[in-house]
């Protein structure tokens, strides 16, 4: 047998035909193990009070009951769970008794008036708005056996406690005896103690107040004699004291005369100084305006350089395209190479310069905030000063009145005089310096304005040169156009359609080919490049002078380190400059078929 929970609940108990009443009932839950091969466990719940011993309802729940019980009512959990479960529902129950209104509620019913037979023992939790219930177990009246059996069972426990409680009394009763008699003898030899100490005490006070009573004699006779010598020297001191008091009234009063006379050049001073400060100030507004300005213009020299960059990027896009258009036509420009390498190397020292002007501009922009922050530090510094000032006047006044009231405080009034002249000589210092960290940086602020009219001019110089480069490029264009004009023959066929020969070239990638037509004098030089891929390309008509194909050689066609990439600008260039040629009627040729 396991006793699992065994306490007393307030329980309400209802009756048939009777009020409602809460009675105070005694729970017990044990776990019984049984060897029967049906079931192994048994669950035991008594119900039982402690007043009226023949209270008493019985119920036993084996695995196969708890079953039908869980069917019954909907319970969730094994039966191995259900006794922990049951404990946990009772000790909220504990939890709410106190409360004026319990949420958990333990509910004993009956449908006889004396609670004769069998009874509804439930847990019901309260809501506002239903009643429900948790698990309700028909609990089954004692029979005068099991009654007989429970009272045995409470005489055996009551006896066990009343040996085991008159064996704690024997024990308990020879304890304090024990002590008792330790504390008597202890306490005999204690008073005996006291009265040893109390007759050497009477002995020791009596020997002592003889002797206290000669020393204080003797010593009252001392004390007069040192009074009379006191007095005699206390006279001396004192005439001393009054001829040296009345020598420093007259140094104190000569000294006096002279700190007044000083005090009225500081006053002097201290009013020169705040006109200069004044002026300074005003300076510092003035320097102040200034930097704004030229903060103001830095701002719109950098958008300026943000357009020239997109107008330098749109340009750096035209050269990409005419050196495209170069590559096309370098089989007849050899000796032109050295100009676009000129030009070339031109662009990049604008484009070098350009990016040193921006490092120097963002420098200029650090140095101005730097000067700014310098700026600020000496207002701040020149305000300090200013606190200083009325402070020290403050001092001064402090000082006049301590002169007339205390002597003794005139030595501390000189050094604290010393002490703030030495801070008026450094606050003109640190005016003095305020003024020339000013005036450099107003020199600095005009030469950097001078420096971005310097990179303004290199700009334009720069957009020069990229427009003259243009021009020697469409030169360079129309010549190389007029030259391959003048060295084709012109043939009757040429007015109408190219002629091809079907020649096979073992050369791949970009080729361009030049179709002159006589006929037409108003079509730009571009119109005459086939830049198609070479699938969709007629073969080249074959040079009969030099036996090889009329395009460019293969050397044109490698890759080379200081190209710029052709893929995705051959699209463009086809679509932006190369407008479609107007649809002639085709006349039949030689080498193609009608």
């Amino acid at each position: 047998m396991d006793e699992l929970f065994n306490k007393v609940l307030l329980v309400n108990v209802r009756c048939k035909d009777c009020e409602d009443r809460k009675a105070n009932i005694r729970v017990t839950i044990e776990l019984q193990l049984t060897t029967s091969p049906i079931h192994k466990r048994d669950l035991l719940v008594r119900l039982t009070d402690d007043v009226d011993p023949y209270f008493l309802f019985n119920l036993s729940i084996s695995e196969e009951d708890f079953q039908s019980l869980k069917v019954q009512q909907g319970l969730l959990i094994d039966f191995a769970s259900f006794p922990q479960k049951f404990i946990d529902l009772l000790n909220l129950c504990i939890s709410e008794q106190e409360s004026e209104n319990p949420r958990f509620l333990l509910q004993l019913s009956c449908q006889s008036p004396a609670l004769d037979g069998s009874a509804n023992f439930s847990v019901v939790e309260t809501n506002a708005f239903k009643h429900l219930n948790h698990l309700s177990l028909r609990l089954l009246q004692g029979s005068d056996k099991q009654i007989k059996d429970y009272l045995a069972l409470c005489l055996s426990s009551l006896k066990g406690e009343k040996q085991s409680l008159e064996i704690k009394l024997k024990k308990t009763e020879e304890d304090l005896s024990r002590q008792l008699s330790y504390a008597q003898q202890t306490l005999s030899e204690k008073t005996r103690e006291l009265d040893k100490l109390r007759s050497e005490w009477t002995c020791q006070t009596n020997s002592l107040s003889s002797r206290h009573s000669q020393d204080l004699m003797s010593e009252r006779e001392k004390t007069a004699e040192v009074q009379t010598r006191f007095q005699q020297q206390n006279e001396q001191l004192r005439q001393e004291l009054e001829a040296a008091h009345k020598r420093s009234i007259q140094q104190l009063q000569s000294k006096l005369t002279e700190l007044e006379a000083s005090n009225r050049e500081l006053t002097e001073r201290k009013y020169k100084n705040e006109s200069t400060i004044r002026d300074l100030q005003i300076k510092l507004v003035g320097t102040e305006e200034e930097c704004q300005r030229s903060k103001q213009q830095v701002l719109s020299l950098r958008r300026e350089n943000g357009t020239l960059d997109t107008e330098c990027h749109e340009k750096e896009r035209l050269v990409s395209q005419l050196q495209m258009r170069v590559a096309v036509l370098e089989q007849e420009i050899k000796d032109k190479e050295q100009l676009m390498c000129r030009t070339k190397e031109v662009l990049e020292a604008t484009q070098q310069q350009k990016e040193s002007m921006e490092g120097n501009a963002e420098s200029k922009e650090l140095q101005i905030r730097r000067l700014e922050t310098t700026v600020k530090s000496l207002s701040e510094e020149l305000m300090k000063a200013n606190g200083i000032i009325k402070k020290l006047q403050g001092d001064l006044r402090t000082l006049v009145g301590k002169i007339k009231v205390k002597n003794t405080v005139t030595v501390s009034q000189e050094k604290v005089l010393q002490e703030t002249s030495d801070k008026l000589q450094t606050a003109t210092k640190d005016l003095q310096d305020t003024q020339h960290q000013l005036m450099t940086k107003d020199e600095q602020v005009s030469k950097l304005k001078e420096q971005l009219e310097t990179t303004i001019q290199k700009l334009n110089e720069s957009r020069e040169v990229l427009k003259t480069n243009e021009n020697v490029i469409s030169w360079l264009n129309k010549q190389l156009n007029e030259k391959q004009l003048s060295r084709k023959p012109q043939s009757p066929e040429s007015f109408e359609a190219p002629s091809v020969l079907p020649t096979t070239t073992t050369t791949t990638g970009l080729r361009a080919q030049f179709y002159p037509m006589t006929g037409r004098p108003d079509v730009s030089p571009m119109e005459k490049v086939d830049v198609r891929p070479i699938e969709q390309r007629p073969m080249q008509p074959f040079n009969k002078q030099s036996g090889e194909p009329a395009g460019l050689e293969s050397k044109y066609f490698e890759r080379r380190d200081d190209s710029i990439p052709l893929h995705g600008l051959l699209s463009n260039l086809h679509q932006r400059e190369f407008p479609p040629r107007p649809i002639k009627q085709s006349i039949p040729s030689a080498y193609f078929s009608a």
